[in-house]
């Protein structure tokens, strides 16, 4: 999906979270949208959704200064700006708040269960609770994932295809990561239908590397990965490089 077209679905999706009678009370009165990105002030893509976003809206007559008013916070993914800036602009009483990554939708909803929240470029809503499941979100918050889970799967799908004779996978993770859960579960679901024995092994915040206590047969992984990766380095040679990648949004 082009960046155009997901704000403008994005814009649709703010719009449709709150009943329309809501909007139109007080026509004379602007509403009020916050947003809280987790990107700097001054970082160019980050600027630029902001701009789409805006026009996307303006093509559905909501106009910046006129029946509109948009307060933006720049949280630039630290935690304790995002909780700054996500209870400034609860303050606002915004009629709902937009919120760009994980960290600013769990500042912004740990602050109000009233408020609408729609999020953007968020992992796993589900296990990062900002949501009850996909279909039915429930709750305050609704909006669009980075990638659906089933795509985790085509990175050991991919793997196989590049190495049909691999057995045995190492999968480094954050074990206190929300968004990571589900994309561990998913690839232990597919891994047997491929034949792969899944290895954990566990990145600590202070950069220290651990065999997860599940994780039985790592040792005997990596006695043979130079093995594997002289295989694999074989086995791209008869690819052709620079294969285009693909990559997908969803609510």
């Amino acid at each position: 999906m082009r960046r155009r077209d997901f704000i403008r679905a994005m814009s649709a999706a703010v719009v449709a979270t709150r009943p329309i009678a809501a909007f139109s009370q007080q026509s004379e009165q602007a509403r009020r949208i916050g947003i809280l990105m987790n990107r700097a002030a001054d970082d160019a893509e980050g600027q630029a959704g902001i701009a789409a976003f805006q026009q996307a809206l303006q093509q559905l007559e909501w106009k910046v200064g006129s029946n509109l008013r948009i307060d933006v916070r720049w949280g630039q993914n630290d935690v304790a700006l995002e909780h700054k800036y996500a209870a400034e602009l609860v303050e606002l009483s915004p009629s709902i708040i937009l919120a760009g990554g994980t960290m600013s939708v769990a500042a912004v909803q740990s602050i109000t269960h009233a408020l609408p929240i729609v999020f953007v470029g968020v992992t796993d809503p589900a296990g990062a609770g900002f949501v009850d499941n996909l279909a039915r979100p429930g709750g305050n918050a609704t909006g669009f994932m980075i990638f659906e889970y089933g795509f985790t799967a085509k990175w050991l799908e991919l793997l196989k295809q590049i190495q049909p004779n691999i057995k045995r996978a190492a999968i480094l993770r954050l074990p206190d990561s929300p968004p990571g859960l589900a994309q561990f579960g998913t690839i232990q679901a597919v891994a047997p239908s491929l034949g792969i024995e899944i290895s954990s092994i566990l990145v600590r915040d202070g950069g220290g590397i651990e065999r997860d206590s599940g994780s039985r047969k790592i040792r005997k992984w990596r006695s043979d990965r130079n093995t594997q990766r002289r295989s694999i380095a074989a086995s791209r040679s008869h690819h052709q490089a620079g294969s285009p990648t693909q990559s997908s949004r969803c609510v």
